[in-house]
């Protein structure tokens, strides 16, 4: 049988290591030797000895209810084998966290991501005024998280000299020594005779980056799993 579906960018190569790794731009490949955690819903297919489970309660230091931004709830992948993840064909990265790094990112951006990494749910400052999401992940510790983003990031420097104001249903995540508030970019008058659709930001200010992406949200899919 012949086609360009069997191209060798497509096909699946043998694991050579334990962890996560880009199996394409829309998907992530997760060699599982012990655990990881991944977002409910988001695993397309594995083969080997893995099992999901709802996490509904604490894992070491996590928080007692494991939800992401969102009410997007995650699972833990227990056992030997291979699991791919993916989210609505959007766009998946991997970032590597040394000692020390810290990040926030909104919980509906979380794909998958290691045992070694800890996170905390917080409320932010501003956000989830306007739909764009009241809770946001902060991630830390040693390994590797991965994202998706609906089209192509932006990633905005900020400086204490040039903060930046983001749309609350567009941004991905932001250092999280970066401070966060809300701006007010609309009168109340306009407001009242319809606005323009952007009335509040969610300002950051600081030394550090903000990722965006080039859309904002849709209304979120009910899921089963």
């Amino acid at each position: 049988m012949h086609s360009d579906l069997f191209a060798s960018e497509n096909m699946v190569q043998p694991a050579t290591a334990p962890g996560m790794v880009l199996q394409n731009a829309k998907a992530v490949k997760y060699v599982v030797n012990g655990e990881c955690y991944a977002r409910q819903g988001s695993m397309i297919a594995f083969r080997g000895n893995l099992q999901f489970e709802k996490q509904g309660q604490g894992v070491g230091n996590f928080l007692k209810r494991a939800v992401t931004g969102e009410g997007l709830a995650l699972m833990a992948v227990r056992g030997q084998g291979e699991a791919w993840f993916a989210h609505e064909a959007a766009n998946c990265f991997i970032i590597d966290f040394a000692q020390g790094d810290t990040l926030t990112v909104n919980g509906r951006n979380v794909l998958c991501f290691d045992p070694g990494l800890r996170y905390e749910i917080k409320v932010v400052k501003g956000a989830g005024m306007v739909g764009g999401g009241l809770f946001n992940s902060v991630f830390g510790g040693q390994g590797r998280l991965a994202v998706f983003c609906e089209g192509q990031p932006i990633v905005i420097p900020v400086s204490p000299q040039a903060p930046v104001l983001v749309d609350t249903d567009a941004v991905v995540g932001w250092s999280a020594q970066l401070q966060t508030s809300l701006h007010r970019s609309q009168s109340v008058g306009s407001m009242i005779r319809g606005g323009s659709g952007e009335a509040v930001q969610l300002r950051l200010d600081g030394d550090g980056f903000v990722i965006v992406r080039p859309s904002e949200t849709t209304a979120p899919k009910t899921t089963s799993g």
